[in-house]
């Protein structure tokens, strides 16, 4: 993996080439999971999947019958909103999907024209009182659940500043839509960068800002749990870059 990351084939792996990598690994994931789907839901085999075969695929047990309040309330939650996301990965509207259609409707987050749709559901998801916005304790009940009604702990005080000083970027006391897309896509941060400037740091002994293949192996544990691998995946099978 040490030589395939190595574009100029020098010796050294730089932030850019292991930046340029991770980007790969990561589109190379998205794909192979569209590819592992696609013939689940393109039933009719014309390489394109139509809503309609997608809403059979997923729901059609559900249309025929509800098995219980429950799945009933998920289902007519969930049902309208996939259908408003494949409308708005569908590109040309004809209502079927194609591969790249698809993809963007599997993995909107990688795609400009499906960041509303992300910001949409995220709102949505978090948004319990449905006022159209995220208030603090609202942020702060999605990632953790106090129960017993006890003192929260640190991180979560630290949290709760986050979202006063860097999340609530107007300062009345709320997310909206602008304020959370500001958060869970932010423009100034690049994920694949910033993890190979982490791996460059944590593994760069010498600290001349590049990796040579023996720094890379004698701190292999951190190329294990990283993206560069695949979190460790690509080191057990073989394939062609």
């Amino acid at each position: 993996i040490v030589d395939r990351i190595d574009d100029d084939k020098d010796g050294y792996l730089t932030t850019e080439e292991l930046k340029n990598w991770i980007k790969r690994v990561q589109k190379r994931y998205i794909y192979e999971n569209v590819a592992k789907v696609w013939k689940d839901y393109d039933l009719n085999k014309d390489n394109k999947i139509a809503w309609e075969e997608y809403k059979q695929a997923t729901y059609g047990y559900y249309l025929e019958e509800f098995q219980d309040a429950t799945d009933q309330h998920s289902f007519k939650k969930m049902l309208p909103r996939d259908e408003r996301r494949f409308k708005t990965a569908d590109l040309d509207g004809d209502l079927a999907a194609t591969r790249e259609e698809f993809t963007a409707f599997l993995h909107p987050e990688e795609f400009e024209h499906m960041k509303n749709i992300v910001v949409l559901e995220t709102l949505e998801d978090i948004d319990k009182n449905e006022d159209g916005f995220v208030d603090q304790d609202e942020y702060i009940a999605d990632m953790f659940a106090n129960e017993e009604g006890g003192p929260e702990p640190d991180w979560v005080i630290t949290e709760r500043e986050q979202f006063s000083d860097f999340r609530d970027l107007n300062k009345d006391g709320k997310m909206d839509k602008e304020e959370i897309q500001h958060w869970i896509l932010p423009q100034d941060y690049d994920h694949a960068l910033a993890e190979a400037r982490h791996l460059v740091y944590e593994s760069d002994v010498d600290k001349d800002q590049k990796l040579t293949k023996e720094e890379v192996l004698d701190n292999w544990n951190m190329f294990v749990g990283s993206q560069a691998t695949n979190y460790g995946e690509d080191l057990t099978r073989n394939h062609d870059e």
